[in-house]
């Protein structure tokens, strides 16, 4: 607790036994009347003071700066009505409920700080993955302490056992295990070895491991997280955007009610002026949209924190509101249902020609030299495996020419060959003329015109898929499948899945065309929205089309990050779904605090205007609704593990 928050509860407590003792004191035995209430007058003003200067210092300073209707005035102005009430000769005394006014606004004030400050640091504490130094390693091989902003990219840095990785970089010796949680969610620790990525805010477990940085800090991908974080504030959704409206024209309605309520009944002879003044003070109390103007943006924070407990990170309330209202998930196969690492599952020559598995490979990976697709990887790996580890000569590879969604074509020596799909073998002679019946991705390959064989690359799918496809269409969501694939392949994926609607044999753009036609079936379907969910680098395009773009293993990938709206640290598709729960529970609270806090102020503004509702009641309505509705918001950072 702060020592600001100590001394504001000291002050409460104190004036809390104040009041409780002027309750009992037997003032009306000891004094008469008048003498009696006005002795009550001045001891109430005692813990009034106590507790609310600070109050009245604050609403005269609002009044030097304009802020006439902010919640200070507003209850200094209501107090200390209630005190001038007793210059009314025939109205009740309500000192009482003055000072009580100011005791439990205090209260309300109190746990208002307390609520939002353990918020902020229950955030705060999560995302502590800012490294406060770096060991760096000198050329003669000592290492120093540095600020992580001092290194450079192609510096060697330390990380010892227990210790936080400062900057991104290489392993170059060493091997460990990195605990990620604190990006993914995941509590199963990642083993590095040399060749391997460390990732900044990873803490290394046990290995002493060297590293080569390869980004400077500001760069960073705990840099890069923490920025995300941060800005999401800024990014408003539709409902906190609806409060900051309602408020603007609540406070100077209910306050414009309140006077109107206080002045035009008595001058119409409709009972005393002390009744009026009375039901005028309880509309200024419930005046302050305190309530939802707190509550409403802490949910969306504690939501947005909540999210990236788990490794989700959602950019803004905007999206996490989008997200709560998605009804159709579109996924690309490669990378996000299936693990994107390829392998050649078998060569196949052509029948009638003399070309050899070897020699078919060792054309296929020496025209995939240059490429950075998944799939070339998967074919040089497999013709270094066939050739005991032998490289590729890149030398003889000349006229490389790569035409997306299709293949690839170069010259390997004094031979022309193409590589990739039967759009690209269209003037290729002696192509068969049916696929070969396989699951996984076919290329075909072509020497100097002429069929040479074709190559089955397989890519398997990840463990949770189907679990993930069976949580989303529990959800009551649509998903549709896009693959470059052939048809078998994408109908024998989409069936183990349990996806009903897929589409197969894209090219890059059709994949954007599919995304524009789902939209533009979801125009007249009011606030359903849409999400694309991809590897944020190949899908761009879609992941920025869609109405929400869901970024997958991105932990690592500044693209990634950048690309999308929503970006799941890890390659788990569970937490589509898993963002998907978090989104609908955030917007659960913030419409129960809404509907709640509203509710109970327009209840007790009717009860007002009858003469029903009390100063107590009103406190009520304005600071026992504020501190539930918080509380209430609280909730959004507790949320279960997918």
């Amino acid at each position: 607790m702060a020592s600001s928050q100590k001394r504001r509860l000291t002050r409460i407590g104190i004036s809390l036994l104040i009041y409780a003792v002027i309750l009992v004191l037997p003032i009306d035995s000891w004094f008469e009347q008048p003498t009696g209430l006005y002795v009550e007058f001045f001891l109430f003003l005692i813990p009034y003071l106590i507790a609310g200067y600070d109050v009245l210092i604050k609403a005269v300073r609002g009044i030097g700066h304009g802020q006439v209707l902010d919640e200070y005035f507003l209850m200094s102005v209501a107090t200390i009505g209630a005190f001038a009430l007793v210059l009314f000769p025939d109205a009740e005394p309500h000192m009482a409920e003055g000072a009580a006014v100011m005791l439990f606004f205090q209260v309300g004030e109190f746990f208002e700080d307390y609520a939002v400050g353990k918020s902020r640091k229950s955030i705060a504490e999560l995302m502590d993955i800012a490294p406060e130094y770096a060991n760096l390693l000198d050329p003669e091989g000592y290492s120093y302490l540095v600020d992580p902003d001092d290194v450079e990219p192609g510096q060697l840095i330390i990380v010892k056992p227990g210790e936080r990785v400062p900057l991104d970089g290489v392993v170059v010796s060493g091997t460990s295990q990195l605990d990620t949680s604190a990006l993914t969610g995941e509590s199963l620790p990642r083993s590095v070895r040399v060749g391997d990525e460390a990732i900044s805010g990873c803490i290394n477990l046990n290995g002493l491991i060297t590293v080569q940085v390869t980004k400077p800090y500001g760069d960073s991908t705990v840099q890069r997280i923490l920025a995300l974080v941060e800005d999401a504030s800024e990014r408003k959704a539709t409902s906190e955007a609806f409060i900051t409206r309602f408020a603007r024209y609540y406070t100077p309605i209910v306050v414009g009610g309140a006077v109107l309520l206080a002045i035009i009944p008595p001058l119409l002879g409709f009972g005393a002026w002390s009744d009026w003044i009375q039901r005028g003070l309880v509309f200024l109390v419930v005046s302050c949209p305190c309530a939802l103007v707190i509550s409403v943006p802490l949910s969306f924070f504690g939501g947005i924190g909540g999210a990236s407990r788990q490794g989700i990170l959602v950019k803004g309330g905007n999206y996490l509101e989008a997200l709560a209202h998605c009804d159709t998930v579109v996924m690309d196969k490669t990378g996000t249902l299936s693990t994107g690492k390829f392998s050649v599952i078998e060569a196949v020559p052509a029948h009638d020609g003399d070309t050899e598995v070897s020699e078919l490979l060792r054309k296929a990976a020496h025209a995939e030299a240059f490429s950075t697709h998944p799939i070339a990887t998967s074919i040089r790996e497999a013709f270094e495996a066939s050739n005991d580890g032998a490289s590729i000569d890149q030398s003889c590879v000349t006229d490389v020419s790569e035409i997306a969604g299709r293949g690839i074509c170069a010259t390997v020596g004094d031979t022309h060959v193409k590589v990739g799909n039967r759009q690209l073998m269209e003037d290729v002679a002696g192509m068969p003329e049916e696929d070969p019946s396989c699951i996984g991705t076919l290329l075909f390959v072509a020497c100097n015109g002429v069929y040479a064989g074709h190559l089955l690359i397989g890519d398997s799918l990840k463990p949770d898929a189907a679990i993930a496809i069976k949580q989303l269409n529990e959800m009551g969501s649509k998903t549709v499948m896009l693959t470059g694939d052939r048809e078998d392949v994408a109908s024998a994926v989409a069936i183990e899945l349990g996806i009903t609607d897929y589409r197969a044999h894209l090219l890059p753009q059709e994949k954007v065309a599919v995304v524009e036609q789902l939209l533009a079936t979801k125009k007249t379907s009011g606030k359903h929205t849409l999400a694309f969910v991809g590897d944020g680098i190949n899908d761009a395009p879609a992941l920025m089309r869609a109405d929400i773009g869901i970024a997958m293993g991105a932990l690592g990938s500044d693209a990634a990050i950048e690309a999308a709206d929503v970006v799941l640290m890890d390659d788990a598709p569970v937490k589509i779904a898993a963002s998907m729960r978090i989104a609908k529970r955030t917007m659960r609270i913030v419409w129960q605090n809404i509907i709640f806090a509203i509710g109970v102020k327009i209840a007790i503004l009717i009860l007002a205007v009858f003469g029903i509702a009390t100063l107590w009641l009103a406190v009520f309505g304005d600071v026992g609704v504020a501190v539930l509705a918080i509380l209430n918001a609280m909730r959004a950072l507790h949320v279960e593990r997918a």
